[in-house]
């Protein structure tokens, strides 16, 4: 019996933009993207779109890879494959961070980083105010569209006080299984279909 229905193609109800997040679909097997959820930070038709992942932590302290920086023990996670030798952050100080740009709700992306090393020295920054990224995700133009296309990512939504929270690699799965029973069912797929 043929089933007129794919499980595995996500259903895009919103279009991606500035705020948005990216869940990836169970089979992609990209190192990076594997299970992840990418916050937009920019998308537009002709310079192409921004983003970072959330929920790829790594276990190293900002201060061991930055020389002189003031102790932190905020998060430090993969935000995706391009210039891994850069750093990133959002936050949620707003107009207190110069050049600050607005993502969504009180989450910005980016500022003068002078100003952020001074609250962080002088313990004004709280752990859940901002998140450090190595790299970021970049798409030129249309070639997100295209991967939407391809059934890749689906665009859902987080609030800001769950984009700022702590995330940890399984919670791809945790926000899949409240989107309902086609997502629930992408959360249980193993991630090596071979080893079921």
């Amino acid at each position: 019996m043929i089933l007129n229905y794919n499980f595995f193609e996500p259903e895009n109800r919103l279009e991606p933009q500035k705020g948005k997040v990216l869940i990836s679909e169970p089979f992609l097997q990209d190192n990076y993207f594997k299970r992840s959820i990418v916050l937009i930070t920019e998308h537009d038709d002709s310079e192409g779109t921004v983003g970072f992942v959330l929920n790829k932590p790594v276990d190293i302290a900002i201060d061991e890879i930055i020389e002189n920086f003031p102790k932190s023990n905020a998060s430090l996670s993969l935000g995706g494959p391009v210039n891994t030798n850069t750093l990133h952050y959002i936050h949620t100080l707003g107009d207190i961070v110069p050049n600050s740009n607005k993502v969504i709700g009180n989450v910005y992306w980016g500022g003068d980083f002078e100003v952020v090393e001074r609250l962080i020295q002088s313990g004004n920054i709280t752990n859940t105010q901002i998140k450090f990224f190595l790299g970021y995700s970049g798409w030129s133009p249309n070639q997100l569209e295209e991967e939407l296309n391809q059934s890749a990512w689906l665009v859902s939504e987080l609030s800001p006080e769950k984009i700022m929270a702590p995330m940890n690699r399984n919670y791809w799965k945790r926000h899949l299984e409240g989107k309902g029973k086609k997502y629930e069912m992408w959360s249980k797929f193993p991630e090596d279909p071979e080893m079921n």
